[in-house]
């Protein structure tokens, strides 16, 4: 890095101070005492400006490391003749400035890209220290938080207080909702968290997305998907009581006049009957129909205990009874000791009923299998699945399965899995479908 020029001058300020030594050793061994102490005067200049001359190159670096460690990259050692020594390291060292001012700008470039992109987002973002001040926080987490600067998580308490606790006791990696309420409206908030490990400390990211509207879309596509079903059922009811009342009424009623018995045939009285009855049945029907929708609107709380989901499942085995119905139906624990936290009525309820649907659904398969499974996913999130090899479910109608009373069974009443979605959410579990026809099917409950 240091050019020969430097080498030379160091090599000859040595000689000359070597030279010098020796001077004053042949002096003062003749013991001419006011040439030794000019000798030694001397040597110490000579030394003195020997250790300045090469202190320069520590000066300068030391100066140039304060400054990039400043930032400052207008730095510019001069490289003119005045200090040919040291030309090759001034370059060099204007060159590293340089090139750590390219990366730096580089760098905080796209930050503020970065920072532009987060800005603009709908989805609030926070991010904190362990101590709870904000590093950084969007518009959009201001705007759904309605407060505006955020410095430190404190200020959450003048939003909600509620809320300011849950943010921060929220655990790591996990997600979950809260309902904010201010004076403006109601909203219904999914929070997630994570960790992130810098280089220097550790920070929390706090992600806050409005979920309001999108609950609100499917609440709507649900009642909506819901009326259709009820308006199908009960005009399937209503219909051939409505046809068969005016055929009936046909017989004793002529215009505007009413028919005389003496005018009455036996086949029309026949047809009377079998017409009541009709209507009769059909109305037992629409009645099983009403009894059924409220079985889906009074599902009772869970009485939660915890249940070894070995025996739970080994007693499942038991109600579906394999044997008669001849498909290969296995059972699988990880570990054999798992429990869960479940109302077990409630729980072998949707199991059973899951089953029974693989049942028929691998029922005209030569090698039909059911396998449930119960295990522990990441994050220590529990499951159940049942899956089968049978005829599956079409794509297009995956989105309707969970809709009360829409089945594709002749004799189905549509509700059991519309029951078993409502009593794993007040279990504060979901239930996800997979199915891919004719090969696999599976049905996974998350607690």
């Amino acid at each position: 890095m240091i050019s020969s020029n430097f080498y030379f001058q160091v090599i000859v300020r040595v000689l000359m101070i070597t030279l010098s030594a020796i001077g004053l050793a042949f002096f003062f061994e003749r013991k001419l005492y006011i040439a030794v102490s000019i000798i030694f005067a001397v040597i110490c200049f000579q030394v003195v400006f020997l250790i300045m001359y090469i202190n320069q190159i520590n000066t300068k670096i030391a100066y140039f490391f304060n400054a990039i460690q400043n930032e400052d990259f207008n730095l510019h050692i001069p490289e003119g003749k005045n200090v040919k020594s040291f030309q090759h390291l001034h370059h060099s060292l204007n060159k590293i400035n340089k090139l750590i001012q390219d990366i730096y700008l580089k760098k905080q470039a796209q930050e503020l890209f970065y920072q532009e992109i987060l800005k603009q987002v709908d989805i609030g973002i926070i991010t904190f220290n362990k101590d709870g001040h904000i590093y950084f926080s969007n518009f959009a987490a201001e705007r759904l938080l309605n407060y505006s600067p955020l410095n430190h998580i404190k200020q959450l308490v003048h939003v909600d207080k509620k809320l300011y606790e849950f943010i921060s006791n929220l655990e790591t990696s996990s997600q979950r909702l809260f309902e904010l309420t201010n004076e403006r409206e109601r909203i219904q908030l999914s929070v997630k968290s994570t960790i992130i490990q810098t280089t220097e400390h550790k920070l929390y990211l706090v992600v806050i997305q409005d979920i309001y509207k999108e609950l609100e879309e499917k609440e709507t596509d649900s009642w909506i998907k819901l009326i259709r079903v009820l308006t199908h059922e009960i005009m399937n009811s209503i219909a051939p009581i409505s046809s068969i009342s005016e055929s009936i009424l046909k017989y004793y009623k002529n215009d505007s006049n009413i028919v005389s018995l003496d005018e009455l045939n036996t086949q029309q009285i026949k047809n009377t009957v079998k017409g009541l009855e009709v209507i009769g049945n059909q109305v037992g029907n629409l009645t099983s129909f009403v009894d059924s929708y409220r079985t889906l609107l009074n599902i009772p709380e869970p009485n939660k205990e915890i249940v070894p989901i070995k025996i739970l499942l080994d007693n499942l085995l038991l109600l579906i009874n394999p044997e008669e119905t001849n498909i290969n139906i296995t059972i699988s624990v990880i570990p054999e000791n798992l429990e869960f936290f479940i109302d077990k009525k409630q729980i072998i309820q949707i199991l059973l009923n899951l089953s029974k649907n693989a049942i028929q659904s691998v029922k005209n398969k030569e090698n039909g299998i059911i396998n449930i499974i119960a295990g522990i996913e990441n994050q220590d999130k529990k499951f159940i699945t049942v899956t089968d090899n049978g005829s599956g479910i079409e794509p297009e109608l995956l989105d309707k399965i969970f809709v009360p009373f829409f089945t594709t069974k002749n004799n189905g009443t549509g509700i059991g899995l519309s029951i078993s979605k409502q009593i794993l959410r007040l279990h504060d579990a979901t239930i996800k479908v997979r199915s891919t026809p004719n090969k696999e099917t599976s049905f996974t409950l998350y607690f």
